[in-house]
């Protein structure tokens, strides 16, 4: 009954804080754009964030059964996370890269929990995770969005499958979801140092111009946050949701390919416009159409690499290679070889 009580007090929580979400958002919706309203939505941009970052730790410590279906073991040398809209081909495209059997269907909703399968690929297996189709309004509880979004973020990298004759509506939305809940895809951190101090009020510098914000403007973002006293320094003109991000501290970046199927039911002149896009790839999976390619490109985003070990006295194992993230040391190395190696190397 004590654990009820507290999930329906987390409930009723999470739902007050959409409630000041959707007030904000619609506050900013009304509010024009320019010059005058900049400091005005930055402190709107900032409240959001405080917020959304609120709804996360509720869901966090909300309890019940939320990962229910979702708790896949890591396994292999990469994992890539398959997440879309419901029935636009994540199950059959797994069935063929994997040869791993996940449901397919003309209705939604096929794929109810997480299936892995493997991809042999460079030497190396790549575990790919059919994730269950999410809904618009997903990072705020909708569906089954938050678990989806969860595993997501354990992944080293996203594919984004969309359909070819909803590619562009269905990216910007799904990219929107990932971004409500702290995922940024395919961006750089910025070169933003921020540092809490106990004392000493709030120093702010820049090394360059700054047009999208200014120290007033972030020193009230930081109040927001009930920090007082802290070191800012911008190496680059960053925008407002990027200083945001850094205080937050909580943002994952990520890569993501965008996934364009079933481009055999668009026309030449549309796939070739699609194929042009930044970070994607045109496919169709039920005809197995430049599937080669996608596994191209989705090891060039994985930007791995592998290592040979030699055996002292033998030959160099060219079948088994280790496979790691580009700028590994050497003790990641050991590591990944066996936990006591490092102990033993000699340099």
């Amino acid at each position: 009954l004590h654990s009820s009580d507290h999930r329906a007090k987390g409930v009723k929580r999470e739902m007050g804080i959409q409630e000041k979400i959707k007030e904000i958002e619609a506050e900013m919706a009304r509010t024009q754009k320019n010059k005058a309203t900049n400091y005005h939505l930055g402190r709107l941009k900032g409240k959001l964030a405080l917020l959304r970052s609120q709804l996360i730790t509720e869901s966090k410590t909300g309890g019940g059964k939320a990962g229910e279906g979702f708790d896949v073991a890591r396994s292999g040398d990469a994992r890539v996370s398959m997440i879309g809209f419901p029935s636009v081909g994540k199950s059959t495209l797994l069935s063929t890269l994997t040869n791993t059997k996940s449901t397919a269907a003309a209705y939604e909703f096929t794929t109810l929990t997480c299936i892995p399968g493997v991809i042999d690929y460079n030497n190396s297996k790549i575990q790919l995770l059919d994730l269950p189709g999410i809904i618009e309004g997903a990072a705020k509880g909708k569906g089954r969005g938050k678990q989806v979004i969860a595993v997501a973020r354990t992944s080293d990298l996203i594919l984004m499958v969309v359909e070819a004759a909803k590619a562009e509506l269905q990216m910007r939305l799904l990219t929107k979801e990932l971004e409500d809940v702290g995922i940024r895809i395919n961006q750089r951190p910025p070169d933003i140092t921020y540092v809490v101090k106990k004392t000493g009020g709030f120093k702010f510098n820049s090394t360059v111009p700054l047009t999208h914000c200014d120290e007033k403007l972030c020193k009230d973002i930081c109040a927001l946050q009930k920090i007082h006293n802290a070191e800012v320094l911008f190496r680059g003109d960053y925008t407002v949701d990027q200083f945001i991000d850094v205080v937050q501290g909580n943002r994952k970046y990520m890569r993501c390919l965008y996934v364009i199927n079933k481009v055999d039911t668009i026309t030449m002149g549309e796939m070739d416009r699609l194929a042009r896009l930044n970070d994607t790839v045109v496919i169709s999976a039920h005809w197995k159409l430049n599937l080669d390619f996608l596994l191209e490109k989705l090891w060039v985003y994985l930007d791995c690499v592998r290592l040979y070990t030699k055996p002292r006295g033998k030959r160099p194992d060219f079948s088994e290679p280790v496979v790691l993230p580009r700028g590994t040391t050497i003790l990641d190395v050991c590591n990944r070889i066996h936990r006591d190696f490092a102990k033993r190397f000699k340099t």
